[in-house]
This record gives structure tokens, C-alpha cells and sequence, in this order.
């Protein structure tokens, strides 16, 4: 139920957002893919996508390896910033292998089409 309202409070403010002269124009997310710690083949890790500076609120963040969605994926709560911009964190816990593609696709309406971010392992 908390987490129902919170949603609910997040989509109101955006909405409000939308009807305000001040409210940004749509704006491209600024997407950041990387890894909590420096990556060991074979060590849990984690892959994170950081996402910001978008409006309006609605986006879909997808995590992938080797181009099928991710499990056990976590979605930290939405937060705005005063001018209307957006930003989220979206993570998993892995174990990087060696071979494998790990991408952040990221839909939204300032793309024409989903666009895919590649991590980049240093391996």
C-alpha cells in the first residue's frame, strides 16, 4: 500500500508538472551504465543504469544480457529535481562473464525508438 501511494504522489507531482508554463519540454535521458565495484570474472557484482535529467516521468528502463531481460532486477524509487527533470536508478546483482553483452535499454518519448546503452567491463 506504501508503495501504491508513493507511486500514486510521484505521478500526481508529474502530472502538475506537465500543466505548469514553467514545466520543461520533453528533455533526452542522460543514461549511465557501469558496475559497483571494478569487475572480476567470476565475482558477484553489480550492474547499475542510472538514468537522468528526462521528462516527462514515463520511461522504461530494461536491463539485458546478451539481449533478454535481466532477472531479479530492482527499480529504486523515481525522484525529480525543482526544475522537473527525472532520474532513477535500476539495478541487479551478477556475476559478469566473460563473452556476455549487458546493455541498458531505455524507452522514452524524446526517442524515436528504444535505445540501447552497452556496459563497458574493462575485462
Amino acid at each position: 500500500m506504501e508503495l501504491a501511494l508513493r507511486v500514486a504522489v510521484l505521478v500526481l507531482v508529474g502530472l502538475v508538472g506537465l500543466g505548469r508554463a514553467d514545466a520543461p519540454s520533453p528533455q533526452t535521458p542522460k543514461v549511465e551504465v557501469y558496475s559497483r565495484k571494478h569487475v572480476t570474472p567470476g565475482q558477484e557484482n553489480t550492474l547499475n543504469c542510472f538514468v537522468s535529467g528526462f521528462h516527462p516521468p514515463k520511461i522504461d528502463i530494461t536491463l539485458l544480457k546478451n539481449g533478454e531481460p535481466m532477472s531479479d532486477v530492482q527499480y529504486a524509487d523515481m525522484s525529480f529535481n525543482d526544475k522537473w527533470y527525472f532520474q532513477r536508478l535500476v539495478y541487479v546483482p551478477f556475476v559478469p562473464e566473460k563473452g556476455s553483452v549487458y546493455n541498458c535499454r531505455v524507452d522514452h518519448a524524446a526517442f524515436r525508438e528504444p535505445q540501447l546503452y552497452r556496459w563497458d567491463p574493462d575485462f
